[in-house]
């Protein structure tokens, strides 16, 4: 997905992992996903570097769809999809 189609999704959960280190994001992500609905949007916000490579990795492994990340201020938005 481009970076205007990730920006315009509808999240149903945002997880603000921006404080935390690696593991600590994909840890908040594994929680987070047990509350959305299957197909819901969630995103994660992490300042940790390694977040961007953790969670495609994750998603693959559980099913779910990775749908891409943006770059802002300092930290990332990652975005995927519940399956």
């Amino acid at each position: 997905m481009t970076t205007e189609e990730l920006k315009a999704l509808t999240v149903a959960k945002s997880v603000d992992a921006r404080g935390t280190a690696c593991p600590g994001p994909l840890l908040e992500a594994k929680k987070a996903i047990g509350t959305i609905n299957e197909n819901d949007v969630m995103e994660v916000l992490s300042a940790d570097e390694g977040t961007k490579v953790d969670i495609p990795k994750w998603c693959n492994k559980q099913g779910h769809e990775f749908l891409g990340s943006v770059e802002e201020n300092g930290y990332f938005k990652i975005y995927l999809r519940k399956k």
